[in-house]
């Protein structure tokens, strides 16, 4: 069984999808910064700091008026944050978009990388193996001529 285990391990795919999540991970880290610290502080200039995380309604429980989101959870009640689904909406929008534009930058340049490389006119190869018996078979025939 261990020896099994080891063949599925070092299978490349497996390999590859480790490493695609290791990166996925640290990609989720940088495109969540880039969203919360860029882009969101600039789409609140255009919206006036728009932010609906403290939207909700008190379905039961007692919540003194006024208080935040986490205030009210704390209290016990029982509520319907439908702020904080939509900013998780509007954020998740934005995430999809930066990552779309991300995709569509690195197909970019991969595929011009792709066209530089069908650009590159093929190094002369050598003669083949028929080529160099045909040159020896008729330098043979001169010399026996």
């Amino acid at each position: 069984m261990l020896q099994e285990f080891r063949a599925f391990i070092a299978k490349g795919n497996v390999m590859d999808m480790a490493v695609g999540i290791i990166v996925g991970a640290a990609f989720t880290a940088i495109v969540s910064s880039l969203v919360g610290d860029i882009i969101n502080p600039i789409i609140g200039l255009f919206t006036g700091g728009l932010d609906f995380t403290n939207n909700y309604l008190v379905l039961s429980g007692e919540v003194p008026a006024g208080a935040s989101l986490e205030a009210a959870r704390e209290a016990g009640a029982s509520i319907f944050a439908y702020g904080a689904f939509l900013m998780a909406v509007i954020n998740f929008l934005i995430i999809a978009w930066v990552v779309f534009l991300m995709v569509k930058a690195v197909n970019r340049i991969k595929a011009a990388a792709e066209r530089e490389k069908v650009a590159e006119p093929e190094a002369p190869k050598g003669p083949t193996q028929e080529d160099l018996l045909s040159e020896i078979r008729d330098l043979l025939k001169e010399r026996a001529a």
